[in-house]
């Protein structure tokens, strides 16, 4: 019998490109099928066939509570019946703007909009209309949404000029872009001492989540810090994943390296899509309506979205609640090394705050290099494994995962059983 989930895929493709909405939920990476999701709740998710699975996504990260948490489904409720937009300013958009900018103090001023790449490509041109410059640097493995200029690969030289990865994207723009190895800071140093006066913004994810989980090595933000400080250039801190997610101040406050401007986005949208994006006011200034940079969005700043982040970000400063989610992660983590250690396979994890990584290599990688060199085909045989068992993480040994609020101690050690038996059985078969 043909599952729920495969007759829809096999539709969706028929009106759909690949079936999805968004690539990586095509399993290309993985092979099989994508899953259809019907119903989630808490740290559950449950499937057009009504299969049950425990959620280590949480739709990449806006769901720190889990799914459908009460208070914010009934504010989202309340707010609804008031009208769904008004594409005009509300109340509850000053709300969100005082209570980001509290949270994350270097956003001195800041604009909502409906996406993170909407943020990151308005931080990226105000960066450019600020400082007069055309030029940006980007790192190997980061991903900061589908804008143009962003969908770069590294050249084949420190100083050449980048390369579009993806058709439809004119080598005009991408030669505006240039990409640096993650965590490399001679490397850095030596463009900056070239160019410098040429650059108008490096745009980093603090820490990487779109190569798999990538922490800063030691000194990397400092240098960005200094050698933007020094040569006039913005640094932007991409912390749409990690804003909120591994520190109630993000990653620039879990480091104490300060940003000139910041784009966020998941969380604080609660689950619904809502971005922004700030910084110092006096680069924030640039923006139309009072300055020569245009930026516009007739959704940015929904009434409904806005209530459902205002909701979240309210939740998540009860006390402790960054304390309980890193430990979650960190169980989880350490957890999986120790099963697979004693099934004699060759793995690594780590995490900071609520998320956290999962490599089949020796070592926790430091740079795109050596998240290539993983094992991607044992990783594929353990997804598959795990998703049979219930447990549904990434589909691509390339992104980071996520642990919710919702996640208890007896999900992380069920999870933990199952990858028990996943990795034994994974040892047999060789």
């Amino acid at each position: 019998m043909t599952s729920r989930n495969q007759q829809l895929f096999e539709k969706s493709q028929k009106f759909i490109p690949g079936g999805v909405n968004s690539p990586v939920r095509a399993f290309r990476s993985v092979g099989g099928t994508p899953i259809f999701f019907k119903r989630g709740l808490g740290s559950k998710l449950w499937d057009e066939d009504g299969k049950e699975y425990t959620d280590y996504i949480g739709s990449w990260g806006p769901m720190i509570l889990g799914h459908a948490h009460p208070e914010v489904i009934k504010t989202v409720q309340e707010v609804a019946v008031n009208s769904l937009s008004f594409g005009a300013p509300t109340a509850r958009e000053l709300d969100m703007a005082e209570m980001v900018s509290k949270l994350v103090p270097s956003m001195e001023q800041l604009r909502l909009v409906s996406s993170g790449t909407e943020a990151t490509m308005s931080a990226i041109r105000v960066a450019r209309g600020f400082t007069g410059r055309s030029k940006i640097v980007k790192f190997e493995g980061c991903y900061h949404g589908h804008a143009d200029a962003l969908l770069v690969k590294a050249g084949s030289g420190l100083l050449t000029f980048g390369t579009p990865s993806s058709a439809g994207v004119p080598s005009e723009v991408a030669a505006h872009t240039l990409t640096l190895n993650y965590n490399d800071i001679p490397g850095l140093e030596t463009l900056f001492k070239e160019i410098g006066n040429e650059i108008a913004c490096v745009i980093v994810e603090p820490i990487a989540g779109n190569m798999n989980l990538i922490t800063p090595s030691k000194g990397f933000l400092e240098a960005l810090r200094e050698q933007c400080t020094k040569h006039g250039a913005v640094l932007i801190f991409d912390e749409v994943m990690t804003g909120f997610r591994v520190a109630l101040g993000g990653a620039q406050a879990l480091y104490n390296v300060k940003p000139d401007l910041t784009t966020l986005g998941k969380v604080i949208g609660g689950g619904l899509p809502v971005g922004a994006f700030g910084g110092r006011a006096d680069i924030m200034q640039c923006l139309a309506p009072v300055g020569p940079v245009y930026q516009a969005g007739t959704l940015s700043g929904n009434p409904v979205a806005v209530a459902a982040g205002m909701k979240t970000l309210e939740l998540i400063q009860a006390p402790g609640f960054h304390e309980k989610l890193t430990a979650s992660a960190k169980r989880l983590v350490d957890g999986l090394s120790h099963a697979a250690k004693e099934a004699g396979i060759l793995f690594s994890a780590q995490s900071v705050g609520g998320m956290f990584g999962l490599y089949f290599s020796e070592k926790v990688p430091t740079s795109f290099d050596e998240v290539m060199q993983s094992d991607k085909e044992a990783f594929n045989r353990f997804f598959h494994a795990m998703l049979d068992a219930g447990f549904y993480l990434a589909p691509s040994a390339f992104e980071a995962g996520f642990i919710s609020a919702a996640h208890s101690d007896a999900d992380i050690d069920a999870t933990i059983a199952a990858a028990k038996k996943v990795f034994s059985e994974m040892k047999a078969r060789k």
